[in-house]
Formats: structure tokens, sequence, C-alpha cells
């Protein structure tokens, strides 16, 4: 198993709870038994380990013990290991992580960020025309009166698209109480992470109201197990970087769906390879919601041209044996 540092551009800076990053950086991980295999680890400060961590890791890995990895270094070592399996087998990665169907395209959703009212509705207006059949509007940063408005221009911009909000933890409950009761009468599908991360309690008792509860955060700090057990959610967004890996990602949507939870697969703005893999992962899912896959253009120089492209708001699917048609280091140099 070889590890390689990589470091790529972004289009814009990504906001995070430790500040402002420029560059996505990380390590490619590949395998030659029983095929060649490509993996990518790339930690996100907040949400994994750190890249120091995850070098360390991913040095003294032991392939045969993923699950002593932390997140991050596990997702490369699995994504190689699994990309290696399904090109041996000779599928795609995502018939390789369950099923025998073929899925040409996932549906994803558009991220129109935060901004006042004639931006928004300018903003949901385009990503309508451009065929996607869901936005995702940022809340919680303005008064809620003020994201009412936003949220009240985007439905009038776009009658027939899925709106959905995220408030990364920044409503009390009596201000998403009263938020939901607004979001409702728009025909918002649902919040994700209305609350601060550790009340599941307080999520728990916003399901109900109108709008479905979406967990997040929740979900990387608690645990599936205790989210269930809240009867916290009514939607889970899974991040395969995050939670170790796309075989642990199926797995969780799978669990998630048995217990009547909608999981959604999204990115944490990674390279190509990563993105593959969550796009496999969405299309081992039946009948999956639109995701937040549609990040590639966040990477302003990535290892391969893009290999899941978005065209009309859903991304292409790869077709070719296992995660990507890239092999070897050589068609990444």
């Amino acid at each position: 198993m070889n590890v390689d540092y990589f470091s790529l551009p972004l289009s814009s800076p990504l906001a995070t709870a430790d500040g402002d990053i420029t560059d996505r950086t990380g390590y490619l991980v590949t395998v030659d038994d029983p095929a060649p295999g490509i993996g990518e680890a790339t930690p996100l400060p907040g949400w994994t380990e750190s890249l120091e961590s995850c070098e360390a890791a991913l040095r003294d890995a032991d392939p045969n013990d993923l699950d002593a990895l932390p997140p991050a270094a596990r997702h490369g070592v699995a994504l190689a290991l699994l990309d290696a399996e399904a090109r041996h087998e000779g599928v795609p990665l995502y018939q390789h992580l369950g099923t025998g169907r073929t899925v040409e395209t996932v549906p994803v959703n558009a991220t129109v960020g935060d901004a006042d009212d004639e931006t928004t509705a300018r903003r949901v207006e385009r990503a309508a025309e451009a065929g996607f059949p869901a936005v995702k509007l940022k809340v919680g940063a303005r008064s809620l009166d003020a994201d009412l408005s936003r949220i009240a221009a985007a439905r009038d911009a776009a009658p027939d698209v899925e709106l959905r909000a995220d408030a990364n933890g920044a409503w009390s409950v009596p201000e998403a109480e009263r938020a939901f009761d607004g979001l409702a009468a728009h025909g918002v599908s649902y919040v994700e992470q209305p609350l601060d991360s550790a009340d599941l309690e307080g999520h728990a008792a916003l399901r109900g109201r109108g709008v479905d509860v979406a967990l997040d955060e929740a979900l990387c700090e608690h645990g599936l197990d205790a989210v269930l057990t809240a009867g916290a959610a009514d939607v889970l967004v899974l991040k395969p970087m995050v939670l170790g890996g796309p075989d642990i990602a199926v797995e969780t949507a799978v669990l998630a769906r048995g217990a009547g939870i909608d999981p959604v697969v999204t990115t944490t703005i990674d390279g190509a390879f990563a993105r593959a893999a969550a796009v496999h992962v969405a299309a081992a899912v039946p009948d999956v919601r639109p995701c937040g896959l549609a990040t590639g253009d966040r990477i302003r120089t990535d290892f391969i041209d893009d290999p899941a492209p978005v065209r009309n708001g859903f991304a292409d699917v790869p077709q070719k044996e296992g995660n990507t048609a890239a092999t070897s280091p050589a068609d990444y140099a």
C-alpha cells in the first residue's frame, strides 16, 4: 500500500469552524491486490481527524484492521480496497457496494447559500432552469424574519423545486419551532441541523411540524444508534469521508431506510476519487433523494477530469470497472 500527499486548490475558500481553507489537502492511497485500487483520504477540520493524524494513521495502517483507523484515513484505505475488489469483479463500484441494478444517474441538489431576497431568488431560478430538482439554502446567519422572507422569495422563483434549508445548529428550540411553522407554509421539505448537534431530544420534539428534521453533525457526534433511539431524525445526511468510507455510508443508509429514515449522500468538498465514490454510494441506495454531490466546481485543479459530471440536475454514475477509469498513479500524475 502506497500513501502520497496531495493539495488541491479550491475555486473559492471553504468556511469551517477553524477558519477558511483555500486548498483541500490529504493523501492518495494505492493498492495493487487483487487489482489496482485508488483511495482518497481528505480530512476536514471539525469533521474528521487532522491532516497530521491522518498521515500517521495511514503510515501505520493495517488493511485488515480498517476499524482501527480514524474516519478520513479509513475512507482512503477502504476506498482503495473497494476499488480494487470491484475492478477484480469487473463491475462498477456501486454494484460491488450492494446492488445488481444498472444506475446511470443520481439526482443532486444545488446549493445557493446565503444572500438577500433578490439574489436568492435569482440563484434558485437559475438552479431550476438548469434542471436541479432541489435547492438548499443556508439559514441562521440572519434574523428569522429575514430568512423566512428569503425562503418566500425562493418559492416564488421556483414553485416546483424542492426547497431545503441548512441552519448549521444556529437556532434555539423556540426559534426553530417558529421557523418550522413559517417554512412549512412555503413547502420546505426539511431543515438540516436546526439545533445544536448535542440536542437530540430537541430535534426529536421538532418532528411532526410539517417540515422534516435532517441530522448531519448530530449523526457524526452521537452515531446512528443514538439517533434512532432518540427518534431525532426524518432524514440523515451521510458524508462518506466523515463516516469512514463508502462501505460504512452504504451500511448506514440501509439501516436508516429500515428505520423509516431517508438517507441523503453528500461530499465534504473532496477530490475526484472521493467525489466519485460518494456518487457510487448514492447509486447503491434505491430511489435516493437528491444528494449534495454537485461540488466538483469547488475544486479549481483536480486529479482527473470529473468522473461524475452533473448534467441537468443529475450526476452521471461512472460505469467503468471500479470507482473511476484511473488505475494507477500515472493516470493522475
